[in-house]
């Protein structure tokens, strides 16, 4: 299943960051289900092409977003993200809400600069 993921060389994108938005996308739509089972880090990166350290840097990320979860030795596997991706983004908008206030930016400044950041994240 994990042979739909690519990663493209010649790409802009850092290649662990090709591989981590992949793995969340297709946790996200189902395609990866949840308790699927990813390759080792050193397999993986293997069938990809890439360094062991590239494929690790990609599990860190996906695995502090709550999309996979690493069970020692018994291997590293899709979780329930649907819920912990809600509760994670709720908890960083709320401390950016927390922070504006403490800067002493209005409410009005504060949802300004969060609409600007999630235009610069997510365009058009």
């Amino acid at each position: 299943m994990t042979s739909r993921i690519t990663v493209d060389q010649d790409s802009g994108t850092a290649p662990y960051e090709q591989l981590r938005a992949q793995i969340s996308e297709q946790a996200r739509s189902g395609a990866l289900p949840v308790g699927y089972r990813l390759p080792t880090v050193r397999g993986f990166a293997e069938e990809l092409g890439l360094a062991a350290n590239t494929v690790a840097k990609a599990y860190r990320a996906l695995e502090a977003d709550g999309v996979i979860e690493t069970r020692g030795r018994n291997g590293t596997f899709i979780a329930a993200a649907g819920d912990t991706a809600d509760r994670n983004a709720a908890a960083a908008a709320r401390d950016y809400a927390e922070h504006a206030r403490r800067l002493g930016l209005s409410r009005a400044r504060a949802l300004e600069l969060a609409e600007d950041a999630v235009r610069a994240v997510y365009p058009g």
